[in-house]
């Protein structure tokens, strides 16, 4: 394990250019593979879409 000290500018830049090192389809799987992670992500709240909602209904005659 290594321990860099460093500023958030300077980690996003070489952060950078590691991602801009990488092939063009590498960086596609990259990116997936981030979605993928990102989407297993805890969040706290979840919202439920009609938990609080109620419909009304107006039928034609």
């Amino acid at each position: 394990m290594e321990i860099k000290f460093q500023t958030k500018e300077e980690s996003n830049k070489q952060q950078q250019d590691n991602f801009l090192k990488l092939s063009k389809s590498e960086r596609i799987y990259a990116f997936l593979n981030l979605m993928e992670r990102m989407s297993q992500f805890p969040v706290k709240n979840k919202i439920e879409s009609n938990k609080d909602n109620f419909i009304i209904e107006l039928k034609a005659k």
